[in-house]
């Protein structure tokens, strides 16, 4: 059976904060991303447990507190905020509407700030290859006015710049 969450509106930066504070919950978003669908709970508890403790096999006690903890705490959180969406049947989490929101504050899981970056970056590059070029007096590239391509250069980038803060 699967239990949804009445929760509608977004997430605030500071429960956000509050999620992501806790090392179990981290590692369910984390591993819930990774998997990219849906995950059993159990294979969470094992992972989990694995990297508590430095031994193998990872002691039955221990896998058996972690997936306490997250039966009783941590995926009642996450539910409750809409992170994840719990079918309590199939001991299974797949993402919650709030899911992303939660994401883009862990490492390596940003939405596409290094893509628009790398577009800047290219942009400029360009650019500045235009104006080189053209005071080296390159008959192709000689017409082309370099203040002209310059600020075409940063109206682009300005642009872009400007919807990735408005999205």
């Amino acid at each position: 059976m699967s239990v949804q969450t009445n929760r509608t509106e977004s997430l605030e930066e500071s429960e956000v904060f509050h999620i992501l504070g806790n090392d179990r919950r981290r590692a369910i978003v984390q591993l819930l991303a990774e998997e990219a669908g849906q995950v059993d709970v159990s294979d969470i508890a094992s992972e989990i447990a694995a990297s508590e403790t430095d031994t193998t096999p990872v002691p039955n006690n221990l896998y058996k507190s972690v997936y306490v903890s997250l039966q009783q705490t941590h995926l009642p959180q996450l539910q409750e905020d809409a992170v994840i969406e719990y079918d309590s049947d199939s001991k299974t989490i797949t993402p919650g509407p709030n899911f992303d929101d939660v994401l883009q504050y862990i490492d390596g899981h940003g939405e596409l700030q290094p893509s628009v970056l790398q577009l800047h970056l290219a942009l400029c590059i360009v650019g500045l290859g235009i104006i080189a070029l053209a005071g080296l007096g390159l008959p192709l590239v000689s017409s082309i006015d370099p203040v002209l391509s310059s600020v075409l250069v940063l109206l682009i980038v300005a642009a872009s710049s400007l919807y990735r803060l408005l999205s």
